[in-house]
């Protein structure tokens, strides 16, 4: 008796090691979005780093969202991304404006470090923390990031549509 529930056990051990290694390779190809002060810092100081390209999400008036991506990467061509040509005063404005929009609702952008699937950080992001999204490695330095929901900012207009610009 004791043997049939050893070798159940060990049967049901490797199948639960398996599934788990699978996983692994399955799910071992997506990055991570970590909070950074350095990011926000960086961002709200207007620092345009020369190895990033920058994108925004949603309106080019108040972004939802602003990406810098180291340029050994590829963005994926089916995300919704939009190439900006950054310079301090773009960075500037577009910041601002994202902060102005925040406020209104009570809320405050952050920085964040974008992490390939080996630890290594690829990029930034800044965006009120719900306007998030995931970070999906695929071949050849290329990079799936979708952008986050577009009524980012209306989903805390609670004024019926008085505090949008």
């Amino acid at each position: 008796m004791n043997s049939r529930r050893n070798v159940g056990f060990c049967l049901l051990l490797m199948v639960g090691l398996s599934t788990m290694a699978c996983a692994g390779r399955l799910f071992g190809t997506y990055g991570q979005i970590n909070p950074s002060s350095e990011a926000t810092l960086a961002l709200e100081s207007y620092y345009v780093n020369p190895i990033y390209r920058y994108y925004i999400s949603g309106s080019d008036v108040y972004p939802n969202a602003l990406i810098g991506l180291n340029r050994d990467y590829r963005l994926d061509p089916e995300t919704l991304w939009k190439d900006v040509e950054m310079t301090t005063k773009v960075m500037k404005e577009l910041v601002k404006q994202m902060k102005a929009r925040a406020s209104q609702l009570i809320q405050f952008p952050k920085g964040f470090n974008l992490i390939d699937d080996k630890g290594r950080v690829i990029g930034v992001w800044y965006s009120i923390i719900t306007a998030r999204t995931f970070i999906q490695m695929k071949k050849d330095e290329m990079v799936r990031i979708d952008t986050p929901d577009l009524d980012t900012y209306d989903k805390f207009d609670r004024s019926g549509g008085l505090g949008k610009q």
